[in-house]
């Protein structure tokens, strides 16, 4: 897996990990880890993932199953998730059911 493939997954496993699908973060990726303007930092290590608030996210196969009691499964280049959300990834774009959206430059993840 490339670095940017690898860059990408870690970005969107932190997306899932979000409190909120309606909050509006912004992160930066380096190596393994991810920093967002909200205080919160995430680490892969493996399959998982792990915040600095105390969250977790383990990915198998094509399903990602969170430490909250929340899953998504990966189809394509849609995600469904646990409570009935989905997104769907299109180029550097990924726009959510909720209406809000998240485009990736390089190495930062911008979301409304």
């Amino acid at each position: 897996m490339n670095k940017q493939l690898k860059v990408l997954a870690l970005v969107s496993a932190l997306i899932v990990l979000a409190p909120s699908p309606a909050l509006a973060r912004n992160c930066q990726a380096i190596g393994n880890m991810v920093q967002c303007d909200d205080g919160v930092s995430y680490q892969k290590n493996g399959n998982m993932t792990y915040g600095s608030d105390g969250s977790s996210s383990q990915q198998i196969g094509n399903m990602r199953y969170n430490s909250d009691g929340s899953s998504s499964q990966q189809i394509g280049n849609m995600r469904y998730n646990s409570d009935g959300s989905n997104s769907q990834q299109i180029g550097n774009m990924r726009y959510n059911s909720d209406g809000t959206s998240c485009q990736r430059i390089g190495n930062q993840l911008n979301c409304n």
